[in-house]
Formats: structure tokens, sequence, C-alpha cells
């Protein structure tokens, strides 16, 4: 058996969960709460990977993180290595997929 490849899935629901814990509630909590008029537009940015197709997204990130765009060239040069295909890429493409649902299965707040 591979105990590697069981360790890194472990891994990586054990930081995504940390992550999404991190960024997603203070999102949710926002979103739910705050009286911005333009609140639409941020509420659309983070549904987004509830619509797109997987393979969609994933390329979509892909090319967002890839040594050619700026992302991808600052953390090569802040690191030495580049992003996609490494642990740190499949953590931030994890995190960014499953990002919208956690805030879409909270409780509407009362009205009272």
């Amino acid at each position: 058996m591979n105990w590697t490849a069981i360790w890194v899935t472990c891994k990586l629901a054990s930081l995504t969960s940390i992550a999404l814990l991190a960024i997603g509630l203070p999102i949710a909590y926002w979103l739910t709460y705050s009286k911005w008029r333009w609140k639409f537009l941020i509420e659309s940015i983070v549904a987004l990977p509830l619509v797109l197709p997987p393979t969609v997204l994933g390329f979509y990130i892909l090319v967002a993180i890839g040594p050619h765009s700026p992302i991808g060239h600052f953390y090569t040069d802040i690191v030495g290595h580049p992003l996609p295909f490494s642990f740190q890429g499949l953590l931030l493409a994890s995190s960014s997929i499953v990002c919208p649902l956690p805030s879409s299965h909270l409780p509407l707040p009362s009205s009272r």
C-alpha cells in the first residue's frame, strides 16, 4: 500500500479545511450581514466555482498560477520553484474550488 498518497491526501484535506475556516467564514459572515450596495459582485466571484465545470475551473487556475502569469512569476521569484503541480498549488486549487461550499450552507439571519 502506498502510504505517501494517503498522507498527502490527509494533509491536503486538513490544510484545505483550515484555509477555508480562515478565509471562508469571514467572507460568509461579511456577505450575510453587509449592507454594501455592490456585494453581489463578491457573491458572484465566490459562487463562480459552483457554476463552472471542474475542468474549466482547473484550466483557469492553471493559467492564473502558471509561470507566465504575474502570480506565477512572482511566486517563482520568491520561492524558487513554480506553483503549478506542487503541493502549494494543489492546496490553492483545492481551496478555491471548495470555497463556496461552506458559505452556501450557512443559515440565513433571522429577521426579528
